[in-house]
């Protein structure tokens, strides 16, 4: 059992707040020896594909700071000595698509009529739409859910009126901005809603790079309804197969069956 691995497990453990387990995560996967940091991860990704409670509660914890762009040069150096060290279940944890060297298209502006507006009916500017989705009235829900900025979206996440559904809806939404997703799965605490994670992995828009990572920590039900959805990416449904044949099998007791 790699020594890293084993103080992360006691030390989430031991944290309740979803909030401190992803701050004690990042500052765990800032540390310098990204080598320890590979390995570490690597024998967690193991666990949780044996179904390890304790080893997806890390995961857990560790996957809002993998979707973070900020930390995407890291996550690289990540899975480059995955691939050079053969750290097979980090691979598989940090998968992605093959990128293309194609020039990307660009966004178009944003339609003016899913912006939040005054009572005048003019459109918000950024700043404007920023404050209100610190403390928006009900009413104006609706408008901020559809709106593309992801700094509105980080403002919207962040607000004690938002709801479950509210988050659901908003992953779910399609065509996805992948701003977006990327803002939803990097909050600390709603990508641990089975909800919207499941909301989120199995919206065709949503960047591998973040929905791969959260195929690791579904529950075997979760699993067996992502391979059947005929338009998740590829690499996503693969992800999730991959994961179920991993899985060991499942002891049945009379009246049902015992491990998820």
């Amino acid at each position: 059992m790699d020594p890293l691995a084993e103080r992360w497990r006691r030390a989430v453990s031991s944290l309740k707040e979803l909030r401190l387990r992803v701050a004690y995560l990042r500052s765990e996967l800032l540390r310098d020896d990204l080598l320890s940091i590979a390995r570490a991860l690597d024998d967690l990704c193991r666990d949780a594909e044996q179904a390890s409670p304790v080893a997806r509660d890390v995961l857990g914890a560790a996957v809002p700071v993998l979707a973070d762009p900020a930390l995407s040069e890291r996550v690289d150096q990540l899975r480059e000595l995955a691939a050079s060290g053969a750290l097979l279940s980090l691979s598989r944890l940090l998968r992605r698509k093959p990128r293309r060297h194609e020039a990307q298209p660009t966004s178009p502006p944003p339609d003016e009529r899913h912006l939040a507006a005054s009572s005048a009916g003019r459109a918000l500017t950024l700043g404007e739409r920023r404050a209100l989705a610190r403390r928006p009235t009900r009413a104006a829900f609706d408008a901020l859910l559809r709106d593309p900025h992801p700094l509105v979206i980080r403002n919207l996440l962040a607000n004690p009126r938002l709801t479950e559904d509210d988050v659901v809806r908003l992953a779910a939404r399609r065509p996805a901005n992948p701003e977006v997703m990327t803002e939803i799965a990097r909050h600390p605490e709603w990508p641990q809603r089975a909800r919207v994670r499941m909301a989120i992995v199995q919206n065709p828009g949503a960047p591998p790079e973040i929905a791969v990572p959260m195929v690791r920590l579904l529950l075997r039900p979760e699993l067996l309804q992502l391979v059947a959805a005929p338009d998740v990416p590829a690499v996503v449904r693969a992800a999730a197969r991959e994961l179920l044949e991993r899985r060991p099998p499942v002891p049945h007791k009379p009246g049902g069956a015992l491990e998820q």
